[in-house]
């Protein structure tokens, strides 16, 4: 199969950590990266997303990201085609729960009613039949992630990255979510880049699992063959 989604010579150096890696990933598949804090993790994704921008090496090969045939490497964040679900939820807490899962819709102009009635079906999917009218924070944890969650995928990115989305949950919906968000993958075989700390977590939702090691990747394959004891 040809690489759908390609990351070639991320390049960003701070403080005592320098993210200098590639990978790859197939078209309808769950990329997770695993790794301790401060090995760079997070900043992989911002690099992917556009929110930070690749160093500049002397030598080398320069920092390319590449999605579905086309160099984004130098395209603003919001033209890439990626959505992003962050660890804080970043919901509009002026915005019903409805208007923050269609606000992606109405930037492109949908009409409001067909926009409610994608927003409700979505909310549904994720199991919120009703909850529309609330505000952001009336909600749990748990149900605060899940609206993120239907607010990134109603837009049909072409990639999803997700930062730790689950670690300010406790262990028990934190396991729960990791499923439902597998699930939601499966079903509507979107691509995705999952950033996490948690061993289980990841080879719950993972096709692939990649080690980042100070900024290196250590370790890379199946979740079947992945453990503890590869991580520092």
């Amino acid at each position: 199969m040809n690489n759908y989604f390609s990351a070639q010579n991320l390049y960003r150096v701070w403080d005592s950590v320098t993210v200098d890696l590639s990978f790859t990933a197939e078209k309808g598949t769950m990329t997770v990266i695993v790794g301790p804090s401060g090995s760079g993790k997070s900043t992989v994704l911002r690099l992917i997303a556009g929110l930070e921008t690749n160093d500049v090496r002397n030598g080398g090969k320069p920092s390319a990201v590449l999605l579905d045939g086309r160099d984004i490497t130098h395209l603003a964040p919001g033209k890439r085609g990626i959505g992003m679900v962050f660890q804080n939820h970043a919901l509009f807490t002026h915005m019903t729960v409805e208007d923050n899962v269609a606000y992606g819709l109405a930037c492109t102009g949908m009409s409001r009613n067909r926009r409610r009635h994608e927003a409700d079906a979505y909310l549904a999917q994720f199991g919120l039949a009703g909850f529309g009218k609330r505000m952001p924070e009336t909600l749990s944890g748990g149900e605060a992630q899940r609206v993120s969650l239907a607010r990134t995928l109603i837009v049909q990115p072409q990639l999803v990255l997700f930062d730790e989305p689950l670690s300010s949950l406790d262990a028990p919906l934190r396991k729960r979510l990791a499923a439902d968000i597998r699930a939601s993958q499966k079903k509507e075989r979107f691509t995705g880049i999952f950033v996490t700390h948690d061993i289980e977590e990841a080879k719950t939702v993972a096709d692939t699992i990649i080690i980042v090691d100070k900024g290196r990747i250590s370790w890379q394959g199946r979740p079947e063959d992945f453990s503890e004891t590869m991580i520092r």
